[in-house]
Parts: structure tokens; sequence; C-alpha cells
């Protein structure tokens, strides 16, 4: 034992290493890795089914459909081979989830910042929500529940708590944020960093599209939890269908539901040449 170092340090840096060696394992497992690349696919397969569903929000066929996560994996449940395709979406959102959250542990300093790892740490926890999400639908459990419903609950939630508007205001702004990193990755082509080759015209055609539109929509549901926030009315607060189908009632609503729906179709066909080849052994 070092003189210059206590036991106790000594048993937290092995622990320390074993945890990481374990991470790594499960992020380099062939089967892992496999299914990864498929969580890549069925969340393309989700954006392009969440932009059907926007475009008959734009056009009046939609009737109670709501263009969110819930409301995709809901149409999906309802088709003939439905619960086969939710399992496949468990299966792949929730190992992407796992290989993302292993990530953020396996990987060595010299190549990940804090930040990268903060980044795969929300990365991972939201395909495993949406893993979660449509284990519910395939075993019959999942509630009616839109986004705007509970984007409005965790709202109401933080504006009770002390300083509570400007914890929405923050919430607000993240998302703002988030929307912005997304318009400027698919503007500037960040997302062919990763991947572990060039996936050809056409998928880099998508994603210079796709990632823009998604980030658009996201920055319109940011702007709207920040009028939560300045407004103090949890009302204001939509989440994705709810933004959407304001958007609607704007001059030119449709044809800009129409756009915000090829958009999301780009970004689910540019997924779908992420899960071929996305940097991930």
């Amino acid at each position: 034992m070092s003189a210059s170092q206590p036991a106790g340090a000594e048993e937290d840096d092995s622990l320390a290493e074993e945890v990481t060696e374990a991470a790594d394992t499960v992020n380099s497992h062939p089967v892992v890795v496999t299914l990864a690349r498929l969580g890549h696919a069925v969340n393309g397969a989700l954006h392009v089914i969440i932009a059907v569903i926007v475009l008959r929000i734009a056009w009046g066929s939609a009737g109670d459909e709501q263009a969110d996560q819930s409301g995709a994996l809901a149409t999906m449940a309802g088709q003939p081979v439905g619960l086969a395709l939710l399992w496949l979406f468990v299966a792949g959102c929730g190992c992407l989830g796992l290989w993302y959250l292993t990530e953020a542990v396996a990987p060595a300093p010299q190549w990940s910042s804090r930040l990268d790892r903060a980044k795969w740490v929300t990365k991972g926890v939201a395909y495993l929500a949406i893993a979660w999400l449509a284990l519910r639908f395939a075993l019959g459990a999942a509630s009616s529940t839109s986004s705007e419903q509970r984007t409005q609950g965790v709202t109401r939630t933080l504006m009770s708590q002390p300083a509570g508007q400007w914890l929405v205001a923050a919430g607000g702004v993240v998302v703002l944020a988030v929307g912005a990193y997304y318009v400027r990755k698919g503007l500037l082509a960040r997302f062919l960093g990763d991947l572990e080759e060039h996936p050809g015209a056409w998928a880099v055609t998508a994603g210079r599209i796709g990632y823009p539109a998604k980030g658009a929509v996201l920055g319109l549901v940011g702007v709207f939890v920040v009028l939560a926030a300045w407004q103090q009315t949890v009302e204001e607060a939509v989440g994705l269908d709810g933004a959407l189908k304001q958007l609607k009632g704007q001059p030119y609503g449709p044809y800009l539901l129409t756009a915000v729906a090829a958009g999301l179709v780009c970004f689910g066909v540019y997924c779908l040449a992420r899960a071929r080849f996305a940097a991930l052994d």
C-alpha cells in the first residue's frame, strides 16, 4: 500500500475500475450493439409515425390522435402486427438506452468530456423512458395521458415549489437550448461525427433537413413552457402534441404542419441510416 494513499482511496479506485470494466463489457457486447442499432431504426420509425399523425392533424383527419410518442405507440398498437412491433421497440430502445448509459461510464477520460457524459446519460434515460412506455402498451397497461398533460403535470409540480416560476422558466430555456443544438447539428452536419463511415448523400440530406425540423419543434415546446412561467399559468405549458396543434391555428398552419411532418420524415430516414452506420462498436 502506498504511504501517500489511504486504504479507502485504493478500494474506491478498485471499485471504479471494476464498474468501468463491467460497463465496457456490456457496452461492447455484440447483442447489445445489434439491439442498439435496432433502437436507432425504431426511433426513426417512431418519428415517421408521428409525422403521419401531424399530417392528419394538419388536414383535419386525425380525430383524437396525439402527435407524440404516446400517440405513435398507440397507433402502432392498433395494427395487426402491432404487438410484435411494440416488443421490437422495447428491445431496441431499451438496449440503446443501456448503451448510452454504459458509454457514459466506459470510455477513456481523454475521449469524453463531462458535457459528453451528461448528454449520454440524458439520451440513455430518454430511450429507456420510450422503452418503458412501449412495454406498457405491449402489456396493455398504458394510459391515455398525452404529452400536454404530462408537461402540465410537471409544470404544476414545479410551480408549487419555492422559486417555482424560475424553475419552470429554466426548464423551458433548457428545451430551447436542446432545440437550438439540434438545429445547429443539422445545419453544420455535425451528426456525421456520430457515424463510423459516410452514410451517403441521401442520408446527409435527410439529416440536414431532419435535425433542424426536430429542433424547431422542440424549440416551440420550449417557448410555451417559458410563456407558462412568464404568465404563471400552467395551461400555457404544452407538450409536443399541444404545440403542434396550436401551430395549426396560426396563419398557413396546415402548410406549416405539413413542412414539420416532412422534416420529421427526414429525421426518421436519417435514423434508419444511423442504425447502419452509427459508431457503436
